[in-house]
């Protein structure tokens, strides 16, 4: 009888590594499920998938949250900020335009779990949702705190562009073509 044949070290790394990509393919696939938009707005999309649009919306929501709750400030959703940054996203480079999909990956799945969540950050709540970008924007890595600072500039941007959001901030407009009665 002859003995069994040994596996090489090389071989059993290869095939550990082929086990480990399978495991993070079937991960991601399962990780990137269960965004539901209504299929008008995902013809709509320029740069984002479902999901990407998804998580800018909940970032946005919690990065511009009201300060009161009254109706009279308008919301993230009110003005479209996620239907802004999927635009202007779309005239990126092409490099910058496939970082910041990376941060979205990232902010989704990563960030909660170093935040101790178990769950998508799109899953969590409010509070929870506050605590991981707080942990991003206060984070000793550089990386990570210009990271969020993109986040929120391009929710700002999106954000105060629209004329409704003025009075929030007490902004009168441009002086250039302003109305007799103003802009609000």
């Amino acid at each position: 009888m002859e003995p069994p044949k040994r596996i090489s070290r090389r071989r059993a790394l290869g095939i550990a590594g082929g086990a480990l990509l399978a495991l993070a393919a079937a991960t991601a696939l399962v990780r990137t499920r269960g965004y539901d938009l209504p299929q008008e707005r995902v013809a709509k999309l320029q740069a984002f998938s479902p999901w990407h649009l998804i998580v800018v919306a909940a970032v946005a929501r919690r990065i511009a949250a009201p300060d009161v709750e009254d109706g009279s400030v308008p919301s993230t959703d009110d003005v479209d900020v996620a239907g802004f940054i999927d635009g202007y996203v779309a005239r990126m480079a092409e490099p910058l335009r496939r970082d910041l999909l990376r941060l979205l990956g990232f902010v989704e799945h990563v960030a909660p779990l170093m935040t101790r969540h178990a769950s998508r950050f799109t899953r969590l709540g409010a509070q929870e949702q506050d605590r991981v970008l707080a942990w991003m924007e206060s984070n000793d890595r550089d990386l990570l705190r210009g990271a969020f600072d993109a986040l929120k500039s391009l929710v700002f941007m999106g954000y105060y562009r629209d004329v409704r959001t003025w009075k929030v901030i007490g902004y009168l407009g441009p002086f250039v073509g302003r109305p007799e009665a103003g802009w609000y």
